[in-house]
């Protein structure tokens, strides 16, 4: 199984930065993962709109050889762990080797990445920055792999 996940600018602090690159090194034990850094465009004065209308664009064009978008989105579904790790390998069986999670900007995600995602999940009902919600995925990622295999990480 393959996880794709496009980092739209770097990860300012360092705290979660060191956390992002743990927990992505837990989860390569499990399966292949690539987190391209992609450039967080801003056009000055421009409207919100576009702004995330142009995110969407590059965030769609990178996940293009992908069988599943799943985009993070605070109205989206609701899942435990274990429900998380149940969905990996429901979408393992039906051959979707290559996932990719999409994380909006500091604006969110844009509506075109919404529709054309095949699946919404909410990691809170909480409202995060991008840069925390990439360390929350991570995390949950790894967690759900570790229930996959029977790890004791998750007890």
């Amino acid at each position: 199984m393959k996880f794709l996940i496009p980092l739209l600018g770097k990860t300012r602090e360092s705290y979660l930065d060191a956390g992002i690159r743990d927990y992505a090194g837990r989860l390569r034990r499990y399966a292949t993962l690539d987190m391209p850094l992609l450039k967080e465009r801003h056009v000055h004065g421009a409207p919100d709109e576009r702004t995330m209308f142009r995110q969407a664009e590059e965030l769609l064009a990178c996940c293009s050889g992908a069988q599943m978008l799943v985009a993070l989105d605070p109205g989206g579904a609701a899942v435990s762990s274990e429900d998380l790790a149940q969905l990996l390998t429901r979408w393992e069986e039906q051959g979707r080797a290559e996932i990719a999670f999409l994380i909006g900007g500091h604006l969110g995600l844009h509506t075109s990445v919404l529709e054309r995602a095949n699946y919404r999940l909410s990691i809170s009902s909480f409202t995060f920055t991008h840069e925390i919600s990439r360390l929350l995925l991570l995390e949950q990622l790894y967690r759900a792999c570790t229930i996959r295999v029977g790890h004791n990480y998750h007890l």
